[in-house]
């Protein structure tokens, strides 16, 4: 961020002597990079954020103690919701408070919670506060003079610009283009240093943006990852770390779908969740510190037996050798099957939850089409951006095929409404999406409502087209591994005396991990734990066992 740019931290505790303990150790680590202001009483407080509201001014982190005469802290931080939902959340409590601090994470969105007293800050206060700063810092965007995309805002093309540079966690500004500009020129990307790309393609953009990765290339790798998803990303930071020369390989932008979740709230450890931003940006820095390197936009479009090692034919023409590989592939949105969907697909048609667009459905009625984990996150994500949430779901009810924690989330929101038994038939626009067809599946009855926003939520398919026979797959697509295969005499081309490990695929050495694997759990924390069991038995391979 700018050197003269200060976020605000906000501390609030009606005992002075506590507030000015809390003001010390926040001055004593953040002053240089946040302006610290502290409140003795939650009216001062709220006249605080109104005047930095007015000023434009954005706070970075609320500290509030619980109990306070005439307004508790979770009230207070409840205040600061409408006026600041982006700021992390911090409650300051005793320990007869802890429920209320729990009950408070899905309330005001508390982010943490911490009992008094929190000495010595090195340890019990600034990892905590560490950790939520730099989570603001990667999803906030300060004012900022860099990159500019200029294009209309319900084009396809620019939706994509706008999306690359968001899952590549690339500051840029919008600039929606004027009714007579060139619509051949458009979307436009304009540099910090006055440079015009007119349409650019994701691979010019991350190569004149240097965010490609590695630059040089080495002819051979001892691995080889193929998708940098969760189980991808993991098996980076193992590989890498135990000192496997490790290049991990993706179409897009690390991440996978996971990088693209608004909100993961069931993640080990993070109680207050993160955004799938957050943990790929976190994981992706950890690879890289081992040493791993990383590639993308690159895909890969086939693998081949060279020799015992393993040859990886790529998107730009070059071809990387591997000692092994793991495919880590994971899955694509599967598309919409009502009329003219095809059509409107970045013009008001998107699939997952297009961080990139939170801002556009400011204040708009939002349509969520799916019953899953990742449309219940996708819901409680927009809600704190859109006037009203609907979400459509086949089922009877929410509960048949979404966790129970974000069914009661999304029965406690004011501005979300489930519609169960009704199915989206056919959609229409004028170049951007207008109007939905809705059809109520018990019924047969068809209404038709007015829509700008739908985000699609329908289950997905495994990306194993570039595989073609190289490796077996069951009839869905998915990678057979391990005892799936079946005994080893009957594997065509297994050349080895043993039994293909737990996580190998038919191709001795090319092992597969995450949502493409046949029977993997279909979760961020399973994706994780292969990809980390995939590097063990990559040492089992290497070793000849």
């Amino acid at each position: 961020m700018p050197a003269l740019y200060r976020p605000v931290v906000l501390a609030v505790d009606d005992d002075p002597q506590v507030l000015r303990a809390v003001r010390r150790d926040l001055n004593r680590a953040y002053r240089d990079r946040y302006r610290v202001l502290a409140s003795t009483s939650p009216d001062e407080a709220l006249r605080l954020m109104d005047e930095l509201k007015e000023r434009a001014e954005e706070p970075a982190l609320f500290l509030v103690d619980q109990r306070m005469p005439g307004m508790t802290g979770v009230e207070l931080l409840k205040e600061s919701l409408t006026r600041f939902p982006s700021a992390r959340r911090v409650l300051l409590t005793a320990y007869a408070d802890t429920q209320v601090a729990i009950d408070a994470i899905n309330a005001v969105r508390l982010d943490y919670y911490l009992v008094k007293p929190w000495e010595p800050p090195e340890e019990r206060l600034y990892p905590v506060l560490d950790g939520l700063l730099e989570d603001w810092r990667l999803t906030h965007r300060p004012p900022y003079d860099g990159i500019q995309i200029v294009g209309q805002r319900f084009a396809p093309a620019t939706h994509r610009l706008r999306d690359f540079l968001t899952r590549h966690q690339q500051p840029f500004r919008f600039v929606d283009a004027e009714a007579d500009a060139d619509p051949l020129t458009l979307p436009t990307v304009v540099l910090p240093d006055g440079t015009r790309l007119s349409r650019p393609g994701p691979a010019e953009l991350a190569e004149v943006l240097r965010l490609s990765g590695e630059s040089e290339r080495q002819p051979y790798y001892d691995v080889v990852i193929v998708g940098g998803g969760p189980a991808g990303l993991a098996a980076a930071v193992y590989s890498s770390s135990e000192g496997l020369s490790t290049l991990l390989l993706d179409e897009y932008a690390p991440g996978g779908q996971a990088g693209m979740s608004s909100r993961i709230e069931n993640y080990l450890g993070f109680p207050g969740g993160l955004s799938g931003s957050e943990l790929t940006h976190r994981a992706v820095a950890q690879a890289r510190r081992f040493g791993a390197a990383l590639l993308s936009p690159v895909s890969a479009v086939s693998l081949r037996r060279a020799g015992r090692a393993r040859a990886i034919a790529l998107s730009d023409g070059r071809e990387v050798i591997a000692g092994a590989v793991l495919v880590a592939t994971g899955l694509s949105y599967r598309r919409l099957d009502a009329e003219g969907a095809a059509a409107f697909e970045g013009a008001g048609i998107y699939y997952g939850a297009a961080v990139a667009e939170t801002s556009t459905c400011a204040g708009r009625h939002v349509w969520i089409v799916g019953g899953g984990n990742s449309a219940g996150q996708a819901a409680l994500h927009l809600a704190r951006h859109a006037k009203q949430v609907t979400v459509l779901v086949r089922a009877g009810s929410l509960g048949e095929t979404m966790s129970h924690y974000l069914v009661e989330e999304i029965e406690a929101a004011e501005n979300i409404d489930v519609c169960s038994g009704t199915g989206l038939v056919a959609v229409e626009g004028d170049g951007r999406l207008r109007r939905i067809k809705l059809r109520d599946l018990a019924t047969g009855e068809v209404t038709v409502a007015d829509a700008e926003f739908v985000f699609v939520f329908i289950g997905a398919s495994p990306r194993t087209d570039w595989l073609g026979d190289a490796v077996r797959r069951d009839r869905h697509g998915f990678i057979l591994t391990g005892p799936d295969l079946g005994p080893a005499p009957g594997l065509p081309g297994w050349d080895l005396p043993r039994e293909p490990l737990l996580l190998e695929t038919s191709v001795p050495g090319v092992f597969a991990a995450g949502d493409v694997r046949a029977g993997s759990m279909k979760r961020i924390a399973a994706g994780v734990g292969e990809g980390a069991m995939a590097t063990a038995l990559i040492h089992r391979y290497r070793a000849g066992s």
